[in-house]
């Protein structure tokens, strides 16, 4: 069964719709480079509306590490995701299971980045370019997935209910992400794309 987490929520009844909808992962953006962003007490109160079973994700990019201490101590997510060019050393020093990004946008360019995190838990590969935020909308080629690594690989970019079984056939992911693909703006989600990706991925046949 492919996982699917929803990203950037900013409203307390967008998660609450997303966990009674079947998601398995929610993730809060607290980075303010990106126009998603939630401060430590919005996501505090998106936090506690994550129910038993569905994960909590917190998204930094190339933010201080302090700031990301404050974050685990404060926000206490399950997990940390990396949107930067931080190190191996550096995403594993916060005592939080981490996935990383990958900037697949740069085609062959990102491949050896693949390699580059051992202590991920994931890596999540992204169709933006390096240097660039996430929830673009950007698509890559997924058929660049590589199929040799250990970690799960998470799926994103550019995903839509119209497109996602497609994706999964091509890429075959441990799971998928998206933000913009349920959005009626940037933070805003919109129940029904939120419901019919779901259920687009639910009805993939298991491999």
């Amino acid at each position: 069964m492919t996982r699917v987490k929803y990203c950037g929520f900013t409203r307390i009844d967008d998660v609450r719709a997303a966990a009674q909808f079947g998601v398995d992962a929610i993730g809060f953006v607290m980075t303010r480079k990106s126009k998603r962003f939630v401060d430590i007490e919005q996501a505090m109160a998106l936090r506690d509306a994550v129910p038993p079973f569905v994960t909590s994700v917190v998204l930094v990019m190339d933010d201080e590490p302090a700031y990301v201490d404050e974050i685990v101590r404060r926000v206490r997510p399950d997990m940390l995701q990396f949107h930067g060019v931080e190190t191996d050393e550096a995403c594993a020093t916060h005592g939080v299971r981490y996935l990383k990004a990958i900037a697949m946008g740069e085609g062959e360019a990102a491949l050896p980045r693949l390699r580059a995190y051992p202590r991920a838990t994931g890596l999540l590969l992204d169709g933006h370019g390096l240097g660039e935020t996430g929830g673009s909308g950007q698509r890559f080629d997924w058929s660049r997935m590589p199929r040799d690594l250990t970690q799960p690989l998470v799926l994103a970019g550019g995903l839509t209910a119209d497109n996602v079984a497609e994706a999964i056939r091509v890429a075959r992911p441990w799971g998928v992400d998206l933000s913009s693909g349920i959005e009626t703006s940037p933070g805003l989600k919109d129940r029904a794309k939120m419901e019919r990706f779901l259920a687009a991925v639910r009805a993939v046949p298991s491999a």
